[in-house]
């Protein structure tokens, strides 16, 4: 059997990688197509499975790197808001290398657990999904998270 027919489809993604203590790292994870709709998972999806590493494409096809979900700090992508948004949740995140990481999260959460504290104790996920621009994402481990201040 030839090694293609065991390749699952996958859409790949541009990120940057910000990574503990290796630093900046510039690759493309592979992000898998879900079985009802044929789209693929968002990089915060992938990000928050249970899989304790991430694999990353780095320059060449030959660069395959796998790394650490606990060693990566925060993960930036370009991804525009939906049109279909909820209602922003504006805050700053201080991360422990000292990084101030502002933007809003737009999550559909129940409307007595719509706060701030609520969201970054959402214990199934490992990483908060930021957009700090129009069309720029930043995903942020809590690890990392410092402190946390509404905006």
């Amino acid at each position: 059997m030839a090694r293609e027919e065991l390749k699952v489809p996958k859409q790949e993604n541009e990120v940057t990688l910000w990574v503990h203590p290796e630093g900046r790292v510039v690759g493309t994870i592979f992000l898998s197509y879900r079985y009802e709709s044929m789209r693929p998972l968002e990089p915060v999806e992938v990000l928050n499975q249970e899989s304790h590493f991430l694999v990353l494409r780095g320059a060449s096809d030959a660069d395959i790197r796998f790394y650490s979900k606990a060693a990566i700090v925060r993960v930036d992508y370009a991804e525009p808001v939906p049109e279909s948004a909820p209602e922003p949740l504006a805050c700053r995140l201080h991360l422990m290398d000292g990084a101030l990481v502002e933007g809003a999260i737009h999550r559909d959460l129940p409307p007595d657990q719509a706060r701030l504290y609520d969201y970054l104790n959402l214990e199934q996920e490992r990483f908060v999904k930021l957009h700090v621009g129009p069309a720029a994402v930043c995903l942020v481990n809590k690890s990392y998270i410092v402190r946390a201040d509404p905006a």
